[in-house]
């Protein structure tokens, strides 16, 4: 055997003889190069070891063409007549060049896949940096919104107040005329008039007309009080009124009639009593009255 086939090279460099056969007959017999690459490139490949179904163009069995037989080394050397056997230090130095040259296609491999990494791991990154812009972004919305959110409930909130407080001012409002305004617009009572006789004992002391208000306590049935201070001028039906909203509900549900009592000296006061201001009947500054169930008559 004058020099190695490009089978025998292949099986010299490591490579399987059914890998080296079928790299040959994919690449045409091109050369080891080509099926070199071909092997480097097909090595993970899960059928690389499974053998050609059919010969593609008898690849491998057909009759060598005239470039192959001129072979590497010029015309007439392909076939046995011009072969000279190869000693051992030329079949080491042949081996030794091959495997430089799978060494060199390896390494190749591996800066391809390497750069191929790199490219991955960019992408990766690129992706991962677009996902945490994305995430961030989506963060600051849901923050605006939430902060959006409370201003608004914040905003609704203070108009509720407002409403309530301009309603606690109507309902004040509209107390005072119906129980103060009215009896302001009344005449003068006749303890407000100079009588002809001033020792009358139905005119207050006239210590008593500098008071403009009175503070009036309360003493209901079941031992609470209520304490509230009205105008001096008020009627006494203020009073009645004040002690009818402001008493506790009865077990039944019933609101029970007032009947309201002085305890020193004690009185009944009258419906009649009940049109006269509070000054008229001796209760300013300060008086303490008690409530009674008022009989049927």
């Amino acid at each position: 055997m004058a020099e190695l086939t490009a089978l025998e090279s292949l099986v010299e460099m490591g490579f399987p003889q059914g890998r080296a056969e079928k790299a040959l007959a994919l690449t045409g017999n091109q050369g080891i190069e080509a099926a070199m690459d071909w092997l480097m490139e097909h090595e993970d490949d899960p059928d690389v070891d499974e053998p050609l179904e059919t010969p593609l163009g008898h690849i491998l069995g057909r009759e060598p063409t005239p470039s192959e037989q001129s072979g590497p080394e010029g015309p007439g050397l392909g076939t046995g007549e011009g072969k000279r056997a190869l000693s051992e230090e030329e079949r080491r130095e042949q081996t030794k060049r091959m495997t430089e040259l799978v060494a060199q296609k390896q390494r190749e491999r591996e800066e391809r896949e390497e750069r191929e990494a790199l490219e991955r791991e960019r992408q990766r990154r690129r992706q991962g940096q677009e996902l945490t812009a994305a995430r961030q972004r989506l963060q600051e919305d849901e923050l605006r919104r939430a902060a959006e959110e409370r201003r608004r409930e914040k905003a609704e909130e203070l108009a509720a107040r407002q409403r309530v407080r301009e309603k606690i001012e109507r309902d004040k409002a509209e107390r005072a005329k119906k129980y103060g305004g009215t009896v302001a617009s009344q005449p003068a009572p006749a303890a407000a008039e100079p009588g002809p006789v001033p020792s009358s004992p139905s005119q207050e002391p006239p210590s008593k007309r500098e008071y403009d208000q009175c503070r009036i306590q309360v003493r209901l049935p079941d031992g609470t009080s209520l304490t509230q201070t009205f105008r001096a001028r008020e009627q006494l039906a203020a009073v009645r009124l004040y002690v009818e909203l402001h008493r506790g509900e009865e077990p039944g549900g019933d609101q029970y009639p007032v009947q309201l009592l002085s305890g020193f000296p004690r009185r009944a006061f009258s419906e009649a009593d009940m049109e006269r201001p509070l000054q008229e009947l001796g209760l300013v500054p300060s008086a303490v009255l008690i409530v009674a169930k008022k009989c049927p008559s």
